[in-house]
């Protein structure tokens, strides 16, 4: 397990992982951006609620792309139940 140096917000962590020194600064730079995004909109906030705000837009994406794979597996899966009906008339 290796570690690496990022910044956010100026501020250096020191980050340990298994993944690869990029994926690691990706992911940081993330982070940052979606803060640096916070405090565009609320530029007197503290750093601590502008990152808690980023969390909550950060857990608000992910949730709504989990919701959009769950809707898209769900309409897979139904397709696939219709095409085995329609083939099963084929077939009797």
């Amino acid at each position: 397990m290796g570690s690496i140096d990022v910044y956010i917000l100026g501020q250096k962590y020191t980050v340990k992982g298994e993944a690869t020194e990029d994926y690691i600064q990706n992911v940081a730079s993330f982070v940052d951006a979606k803060i640096r995004e916070v405090y565009s909109n609320a530029p007197n906030i503290t750093p601590l609620k502008a990152s808690i705000l980023a969390a909550l837009n950060i857990a608000d994406e992910l949730h709504r792309l989990r919701a959009d794979q769950e809707d898209q597996e769900n309409i897979a899966k139904h397709i696939e139940d219709r095409a085995n009906v329609l083939a099963g008339l084929f077939e009797g």
